[in-house]
């Protein structure tokens, strides 16, 4: 059997308190995944540089003056490893710019293991290539106003052929919008479409996701052309697929 079919997807969980790091780790290793750990930015940095990994669980509250919100937004600037955001703060406004720099989900202390994991597999899911009998490589092709939406392999490429990173979220909020397109969207079926779960009523963490997504996407993302806005209603995208 070949190496990677062996390969077991590998997690990171940085987080400042030991006895948070020993029950994930030994969750996630009983589960049938490899775990490492780290108690802050400089660990978590060396372990990025020595390892690759396809999930990281990220504390919010770290010490030595970084916290879990600036990591975030180092890692965006170099990868769009998929980061999990732990936190004992449940706070809106924590969880709207934890999105705006990045993370793909929001959970907050004290959590039940059993959810970590049912969100985690949810964002490892989106990002694995989507099997379509013998020639998946290809996968299904979206194309709207130039740009280049390949759904198997995750991709999106302009219309010069070059690639544009976008994070797990991004992704499928992309897909959401593409595949409703001219369909208004209210915030709540934009979340449970994109992951699986309803949205509280004053959580504006879809707002962040989109204006990320238009600063990769429209022209001026301070006057979208593909993704408008409905006042008290939503969204819609109205680009020619």
């Amino acid at each position: 059997m070949a190496s990677d079919q062996l390969r077991r997807e590998h997690v990171l969980v940085v987080d400042d308190d030991p006895r948070i790091r020993q029950m994930l780790t030994r969750y996630f290793e009983g589960e049938g995944y490899a775990v490492s750990a780290a108690s802050g930015g400089a660990e978590m940095r060396a372990r990025l540089r020595q390892e690759n990994f396809d999930i990281i669980l990220l504390d919010l509250v770290l010490p030595g003056g970084e916290d879990g919100l600036d990591l975030a937004r180092e890692i965006r600037t170099q990868s769009d490893i998929p980061i999990m955001m732990l936190t004992g703060r449940d706070d809106v406004v924590d969880r709207i710019v934890g999105i705006e720099v990045g993370a793909d989900d929001y959970i907050a202390k004290p959590f039940h293991l059993r959810e970590v994991h049912a969100r985690l597999k949810a964002i490892l899911r989106r990002r694995q290539p989507i099997t379509k009998g013998p020639d998946n490589s290809l996968g299904e092709i979206i194309r709207f106003e130039g740009w280049q939406l390949n759904i198997g392999k995750r991709q999106l490429l302009t219309a010069d052929g070059d690639e544009i990173e976008l994070t797990t979220g991004e992704f499928d909020m992309l897909v959401v919008f593409v595949r409703h397109a001219g369909r208004v969207l209210g915030r709540e079926l934009l979340m449970d479409l994109t992951r699986g779960r309803n949205l509280e009523a004053f959580d504006r963490t879809i707002d962040a996701q989109i204006a990320r997504l238009r600063k990769k996407i429209e022209t001026d993302p301070r006057r979208p052309q593909l993704i408008k806005s409905i006042r008290g209603v939503g969204y819609v995208f109205t680009g020619k697929v």
